[in-house]
């Protein structure tokens, strides 16, 4: 590499942003906040959508896949647009697209209209976060980044907290095009705000004018866009259409693995690639990337099974479930706060440890659900449950940028996101077939354990019997209903015992993790500078 251009590099290193850092982390967290908000808040009102556009809730669903099939075809390729037209210009486009999508979700009549306005709000939503990361990453020096993450990790952890109860009460006291007017405001905002604040380092700029005289990989780009797209429709509508027994998603899932193959290949050989799959060699990010999928199974799974669990089987509205977690999300908001705080205070590895074995205790203390468990104590359990999870976000979000070159932070941010999304979507859909699945086993082996003769069965029987017919219902049909009760209480307990299953897995992978973080290597701060990793390629 020629002198003249490992000079300019070296300054690079030693750039600032010209307003305050803690500025820009607020100006970047306001749109993860709308954003991680709007995609929780549209969960609780599907049914009301449905309704009013004459739509059944299968079709309804759509709203949330189109949304995020979107949002995940656009997370990989946004390092490489970042690149290519510019990070604060590639950013303000998302914020304006997500923006300007709310407002057309809101006047949507139609359910067509509604899943194009979602589509094209999922590729503005899917840009959001790896632009934030990224530039939180340059913005911030080594040693303030884990609480610059902490301030971001904030926005993501108290949103979904707040949005099912936020989006319960705006749609039954309005209605609910107004979980997506709710945006505007915020989003204008953020664009004034990102305009004012934000700015792309010299070494971007000039990775752009390099990406000007490159050329633009077709194939690869189409390649992502149809592996991801097929992959996310496969795993979002598997366990609905029964996997492999539907040829529909066999067929997605065919064509998934097939094109994402390709795309591997393709991608490792190719001198511009649009995801740089090579920099999984680096140690820590090929390790981070590992630990951010895993990390997703686990956060949007429980996320998923804990409000489940209490409206299936506890008979919970979705409002009422929303409050047993929306307590945890500030458990984490303060928490993210004190591992921002501690880090560099100490081995970030063993924080993430800690992290894991105080996530699986939270996770294996869930097993001890059962179904007469009160209201208050299953808020605490999930309080419990989230204590470690920012102890495991900000340091492996702090140590996947260490060793990798500066021009690579925005290909870093969107494979990292990528990752933790992909983890979610896959988390969800395993575990959801896994309850469906286990609950049948569970089933089996409790009616085997039925004996009509047996004592307890009898006493079961006969105090049910003897309810009914002291409300004025006929010996035989009591009778009747009784069999109907108690088979219907087995299918609860079936039930009961799946989650209780699911709740025991998660616990041991989390375990399975904790050695893990040391496989990284930690930021040597006292290392100058070098051009050679600084923006060369």
């Amino acid at each position: 590499m020629s002198t003249a251009v490992a000079t300019p590099d070296l300054s690079f290193a030693a750039w600032k942003p010209r307003h305050n850092p803690w500025l820009v982390a607020l100006t970047v967290t306001l749109a993860t906040f709308m954003e991680v908000l709007d995609t929780s808040i549209a969960n609780v009102a599907l049914p009301h959508m449905a309704g009013t556009l004459g739509a059944s809730q299968e079709e309804a669903t759509w709203v949330l896949t189109s949304y995020l099939v979107s949002s995940a075809i656009v997370l990989p390729i946004s390092g490489w647009l970042s690149n290519r037209f510019g990070r604060k210009r590639f950013y303000m486009t998302c914020v304006a697209l997500f923006t300007v999508c709310s407002l057309l979700c809101g006047i949507a009549q139609t359910l067509p209209m509604l899943i194009i306005a979602r589509i094209l709000q999922g590729a503005g939503g899917g840009g959001l976060a790896p632009s934030e990361q990224a530039i939180l990453a340059d913005t911030f020096s080594i040693e303030k980044r884990g609480q610059a993450f902490a301030v971001y990790g904030m926005a993501v952890v108290v949103a979904p907290a707040i949005g099912p109860t936020l989006g319960g009460w705006i749609t039954d006291n309005f209605n609910w095009h107004w979980i997506f007017f709710i945006n505007l405001p915020v989003g204008l905002l953020s664009l004034y705000l990102s305009n004012q604040m934000v700015e792309d380092p010299p070494h971007l700029k000039l990775r752009r004018e390099e990406a000007k005289h490159e050329k633009v990989d077709f194939f690869g780009l189409g390649l992502v866009a149809m592996g991801v797209g097929f992959l996310e429709f496969t795993l979002d509508k598997g366990q609905e259409k029964d996997w492999f027994g539907s040829q529909m998603i066999t067929t997605f899932a065919i064509l998934a693995v097939v094109t994402l193959i390709v795309f591997a290949i393709w991608e490792w050989n190719h001198s511009h690639p649009i995801v740089d799959l090579k920099l999984l060699k680096n140690r820590n990010f090929g390790t981070a990337v590992f630990l951010q999928l895993i990390l997703g199974m686990v956060l949007f799974g429980s996320t998923v099974l804990i409000p489940q669990y209490l409206q299936v089987l506890l008979g919970y509205t979705a409002e009422r479930a929303g409050m047993v977690l929306s307590p945890a999300g500030f458990v984490m908001m303060v928490m993210m706060a004190v591992a921002g705080r501690t880090l560099g205070k100490g081995d970030p590895r063993v924080m993430v440890a800690l992290g894991y074995i105080a996530t699986a205790a939270g996770i294996y203390n869930l097993t001890r659900l059962d179904l007469n468990t009160a209201f208050g104590t299953v808020t605490i359990w999930r309080m419990l449950q989230v204590i470690g999870l920012p102890f495991i976000f900000i340091p492996i979000s702090t140590l996947n940028y260490v060793g990798v070159p500066l021009d690579k932070t925005n290909q870093i941010s969107s494979l990292s996101n990528f990752a933790r999304n992909l983890g979610g979507s896959m988390g969800t859909a395993l575990l959801t077939t896994f309850i469906a699945r286990s609950a049948q086993v569970h089933q089996a082996a409790l009616a085997a354990n039925v004996i009509p003769g047996s004592v307890p069965y009898r006493r079961y029987m006969d105090s049910v019997i003897s309810i009914l017919t002291s409300h004025g219902v006929p010996a035989a049909t009591a009778a009747q209903m009784a069999v109907g009760r108690a088979y219907q209480e087995m299918l609860r307990q079936a039930s009961m015992l799946s989650y209780k299953s699911a709740f025991f897995i998660l616990s041991v992978v989390i375990l399975c993790l904790v050695p893990l973080p040391f496989v990284m290597r930690l930021p040597d701060k006292n290392v100058k500078p070098d051009p050679e990793t600084m923006g060369g390629h």
